[in-house]
């Protein structure tokens, strides 16, 4: 984090005091509904059951080209057991708030939908040309979406924001995608969908503040 200098001036009153820093609010908001989502699922099902996820919202490609669409935004919410949950809610807390305070709650979750909307379309695509017809869910789309952002607002910022640096958050995607493709069961395509999604929409929202 680059240190910044301001100029002392002795408070007479009145002169506005400093902004305290917000907290994540969308951000935190999106853990909780992925985490009560998962815990709802778990006590009325099995989690870690394909027929449980399709059920309640997961993608399978038949189903979607019968018009079933709004299974692209449903799955957003969805996982496979705990560790998967656990996994992409550890990145989105530690990716999401910051992200949210570089561009704001409205934009952040433009981001946010957007991203795992490219992530589950790319990743569907990709499974009509194959013909794999497994199916899918989770987060995972949107979270890499908001790593795909971050890194647009470091570049923005001299190639470093909030701790994080360009180079640091490129290696952090490249080695949750090799992750994925050296283990089997995880949607790579929605991870590149969604990590592309959201650099394009960060740069077309986010706005870099003029400091003082």
């Amino acid at each position: 984090m680059s240190t910044r200098t301001l100029e002392y001036t002795e408070w007479d009153g009145t002169q506005d005091q400093p902004e305290q820093a917000q907290r994540p609010v969308v951000n935190i908001t999106l853990v909780v509904i992925n985490v009560a989502v998962w815990c709802i699922l778990e006590l009325i099902g099995d989690t870690q059951d394909a027929g449980t996820i399709l059920k309640y919202g997961g993608i399978y490609p038949g189903l979607f080209l019968e018009g079933e669409w709004y299974r692209l935004f449903t799955a957003m919410f969805l996982h496979f057991g705990a560790e998967h949950l656990a996994n992409n809610m550890i990145l989105l807390a530690a990716a999401g708030g910051r992200l949210e305070a570089a561009v704001g709650p409205v934009r952040y979750l433009i981001i946010y939908i957007g991203s795992g909307l490219a992530g589950n379309l790319l990743s569907f695509y990709i499974r009509l040309q194959t013909g794999d017809y497994a199916v899918s869910a989770g987060a995972s789309g949107a979270v890499f979406g908001m790593i795909g952002g971050l890194v647009w607002v470091a570049v923005r910022n001299k190639g470093k924001f909030e701790g994080l640096t360009t180079k640091g958050l490129l290696f952090m995607i490249a080695l949750c995608m090799y992750y994925g493709i050296t283990t089997a069961g995880i949607d790579n395509w929605a991870h590149a969908g969604g990590a592309v999604g959201g650099l394009l929409l960060c740069i077309l929202l986010y706005r870099k503040s003029r400091s003082t």
